[in-house]
């Protein structure tokens, strides 16, 4: 019998017990962002109706996005939402152990847990294998995924956790378009949009994969996504929407160049990332440990997100922010290391 822990907490980025910060480091959202475009559409959305409970015309047009059969687009309430349903399904089905990376996000170990599924460090006895590229909270490729996917038996099933790819600044994606057709793409438009308000996500489904498709439908609620989350994702499809993107994430090169350099400057030392985030471990006075630095920050409005969860202690991930915060986070630091002295 599983064992439920009792007061469990969520580890994320954004708003928490002190509200939404002034300056959020703690998310990977589009700093850029909200999108104009899917934004108008959000507020347009006519919350007084059911969405379709089918997601007849959605579907089409994520489909036609990735030409791709409509069959192989599966809707869910968000990316945490699919991992947890997905998890479930490969249990149903047998399954007895998952494969994660290094690092990654906790919602795939939780859900392991949840349903019975034990961690396995060995691939090849996994039945569900995870993979996150660019890779959180690293923001890089993934290791040996190419080998992953092609050395896999062959019911295990892959999720390629793709949150970030719109997001990618630089380098280029490890798997071949060949590579794809074989795996489970999970997509969440709303960080690179800017709205991870709106809680709407899909995937796209392997070639062949008829059968979990269908139960992965049977183990859905109905309406899984609002009316505001089918207007965020058929805005995404749209090519003003991708033209925008293109746009920002020119503007957040520059950034990240800039916040890098920032870093650098106050000694934090900054590991190499492809995306609009990366990790970075600050020098720590000897009287002040990284919990106490982040509560410090914090109280001055600025929030940094400890990487402990993800499994790299002493870390914090920071997303690219515009140089205001950029220079707000610089004097706040400076603040601290001249309290300590």
């Amino acid at each position: 019998m599983t064992t439920y822990q009792s007061g469990f907490a969520r580890v994320h980025g954004g708003p928490d017990q002190h509200g939404v910060p002034l300056y959020d480091f703690s998310t990977n959202s589009n700093a850029c962002g909200p999108c104009p475009a899917a934004l108008a559409a959000v507020r347009q959305a006519d919350a007084t109706q059911y969405p379709d409970a089918s997601y007849t015309v959605l579907r089409r047009e994520l489909a036609a996005f990735y030409g791709v059969d409509v069959q192989r687009v599966v809707l869910a309430a968000s990316a945490s939402e699919f991992i947890f349903r997905i998890t479930a399904m490969v249990a149903q089905w047998g399954g007895r152990a998952v494969w994660l990376p290094l690092h990654s996000y906790g919602d795939y170990a939780q859900a392991a847990r949840v349903h019975g599924l034990a961690s396995v460090a060995d691939a090849g006895q996994a039945q569900l294998l995870w993979a996150c590229e660019p890779s959180s909270p690293l923001g890089a490729a993934q290791a040996s995924l190419g080998e992953l996917v092609d050395q896999r038996g062959a019911a295990t099933i892959v999720v390629i956790d793709g949150a970030y790819e719109p997001l990618r600044l630089s380098g280029t994606p490890t798997l071949t378009a060949a590579q794809l057709q074989t795996v489970w793409q999970l997509c969440t438009p709303n960080k690179a949009l800017g709205l991870t308000g709106v809680r709407a996500a899909y995937a796209i489904a392997p070639v062949g994969a008829e059968d979990a498709v269908a139960m992965l439908e049977q183990l859905c609620p109905s309406w899984p996504v609002g009316k505001h989350g089918v207007a965020m994702l058929q805005a995404w499809s749209h090519a003003d929407v991708q033209t925008w993107l293109a746009d920002s994430l020119a503007t957040l090169r520059e950034w990240k160049a800039r916040q890098i350099a920032l870093c650098e400057s106050m000694g934090w030392a900054c590991l190499p990332s492809d995306t609009n985030f990366f990790c970075t471990r600050p020098p720590l006075p000897a009287v002040i440990t990284l919990l106490q630095v982040l509560e410090a920050l914090r109280t001055q409005g600025i929030k940094l997100r400890d990487t402990r969860s993800f499994g790299l202690p002493g870390h914090v991930r920071i997303s690219v922010q515009p140089p205001a915060a950029q220079d707000a986070l610089r004097n706040a630091w400076q603040q601290l290391i001249k309290a300590s002295q």
